[in-house]
């Protein structure tokens, strides 16, 4: 009797084991989407960009530089450093790209004529010792060489009135003005104007 006993008992326990707990409860329903909520899609991704690496630029071998141009004090008056005086300093005119054999320079004096002076140099040679300005322009005709042709135009006095005032004007050897300026510098201080041949 107590084998059936037991027996009885391990089979109501084995029943007991193998019945499943998830059907007794009740059923809950997966509630449906949101109509009105739409659905956030993921930024694209913009592509790498494929940027051609940057192309050097060649530098300009003719390229000149005022402020170095003029540290040379051999061939540049420094400036004086004098309050409410501005002329007393080089003047640089500009650079000027030309394919012509010659150049001509006019210039004259740009104010009173009250008889200013200077000396023309190219290439840091001498090529005109002493010009006297008045109001007519007088020109001197520059046979140019390949590269830079610098051309300083030196004030070797004031005149009666301060500073050296002068105008200039360029022609390329077609007769067409490239540059036309004015300069107004002290005793002993250069204009500067420098025509690259090509």
């Amino acid at each position: 009797m107590k084998r059936i006993l037991f027996l009885f008992t391990i089979l109501i326990f084995s029943q007991q084991g193998q019945a499943q707990e998830e059907l007794n409860k009740k059923f809950t329903p997966i509630p449906p989407k949101d109509a009105n909520t739409k659905e956030v899609a993921p930024p694209k991704e913009a592509p790498p960009k494929n940027d051609p690496p940057a192309v050097a630029e060649k530098p300009d071998p003719y390229k000149i530089n005022p402020d170095e141009l003029f540290k040379n004090t051999n061939l540049y008056k420094q400036e004086a450093n004098v309050e409410g005086i501005f002329y007393r300093r080089n003047q640089f005119l500009g650079s000027i790209k030309t394919t012509g054999l010659t150049s001509t320079i006019r210039y004259r004096d740009a104010a009173f004529v009250d008889g200013d002076k200077v000396r023309v140099y190219l290439n840091d040679k001498v090529i005109q010792p002493e010009v006297s300005l008045d109001g007519e322009f007088k020109s001197l005709k520059i046979n140019l060489v390949q590269g830079i042709n610098k051309i300083d135009i030196e004030a070797l006095n004031e005149g009666f009135a301060s500073p050296n005032t002068a105008e200039f004007q360029v022609f390329d050897d077609k007769g067409i003005v490239v540059s036309s300026s004015e300069w107004n510098v002290g005793t002993g201080y250069k204009a500067v104007i420098v025509l690259v041949k090509e």
